[in-house]
């Protein structure tokens, strides 16, 4: 028999944090094209990044709020997933179950800046 999953718990973001600090959490990054990819490497260099998904793609993007990405992300707005990627059904409960809200939520700060 299979055991059903429980629903995957909901975790709240804030609306407008930033569009690395978002991808380094979540790991998934929308193409143009609609195609959600899993996120392999971030390498941050000041405003932009260079992004590896899992399905060997690099591409370099800026670091905002209102980007196309960030609000695609936000909205959860994609119409399927990358078969080579490989992203598992429990990311994307995971995903789905996410919320973001303007005025409560994680900000996803770093590490370091909490200890300070």
């Amino acid at each position: 028999m299979d055991k059903e999953q429980p629903p995957a718990a909901q975790h709240h973001y804030r609306k407008r944090v930033e569009l690395f600090r978002l991808i380094a959490k979540i790991k998934l990054w929308p193409s143009r094209l609609g195609i959600l990819h899993g996120i392999r490497a971030i390498e941050v260099h000041g405003a932009t990044a260079l992004i590896t998904t899992h399905c060997g793609r690099t591409l370099s993007a800026n670091n905002s709020r209102s980007s196309r990405a960030a609000r695609w992300l936000r909205n959860k707005r994609f119409i399927g997933v990358c078969g080579a990627c490989g992203i598992p059904d429990w990311k994307l409960a995971k995903y789905n179950a996410t919320r973001f809200h303007r005025h409560s939520g994680s900000q996803l700060h770093s590490q370091e800046a909490g200890r300070k």
